[in-house]
């Protein structure tokens, strides 16, 4: 079996929905197995609280196996935490969550998708490159826990292309 036969094998169609407080614990495992300095269930609670910020999970066979925080602003979405299970990934469920948030893109509404990246996590850097985001930004120690400097992607609307670029 060829490489790109094998690789449309393993994608996993999932279902992105609201996350709902029964999520938490499975949001909260996957957090922890991604991030060295993870949030805590009060982080999501601060967040999740305010009016713009909204949590979406990607359900598999009733498992979840990502999610995502995100802010709705005037003009941009602000993702602020994005995560996939390790053994779902490179299987099509982040870039399913990005089309979830491209597909609220518009030319007079949300122009664009921004998020802040650690400068030590190439894998994400490389999956945002592969989606069309680009790094527009340097922001030198933003987090207040971790050490280092991280980048700022943006994936921008373009009305006179079929996608976003």
């Amino acid at each position: 079996m060829g490489a790109v036969a094998e690789t449309l094998q393993k994608q996993t169609a999932v279902r992105i929905r609201w996350m709902i407080g029964h999520d938490m614990a499975k949001v909260l495992g996957i957090e922890a197995e991604c991030f060295r300095h993870p949030w805590t269930v009060a982080d999501f609670l601060r967040c999740l609280r305010q009016r713009n910020c909204i949590g979406m999970v990607a359900d598999y066979e009733n498992q979840i196996v990502g999610f995502m925080i995100y802010e709705l602003h005037k003009n941009r979405i602000h993702v602020l935490d994005f995560a996939v299970a390790k053994d779902h990934r490179r299987r099509g469920v982040g870039r399913q969550m990005v089309a979830k948030l491209v597909a609220k893109l518009s030319s007079n509404r949300r122009t664009r998708i921004v998020l802040d990246v650690p400068e030590k996590n190439l894998d994400a850097q490389l999956f945002l490159r592969a989606l069309g985001f680009r790094a527009t930004q340097v922001l030198r120690e933003p987090y207040p826990v971790a050490k280092g400097d991280a980048y700022r992607f943006e994936l921008s609307f373009d009305e006179n292309a079929t996608q976003p670029h």
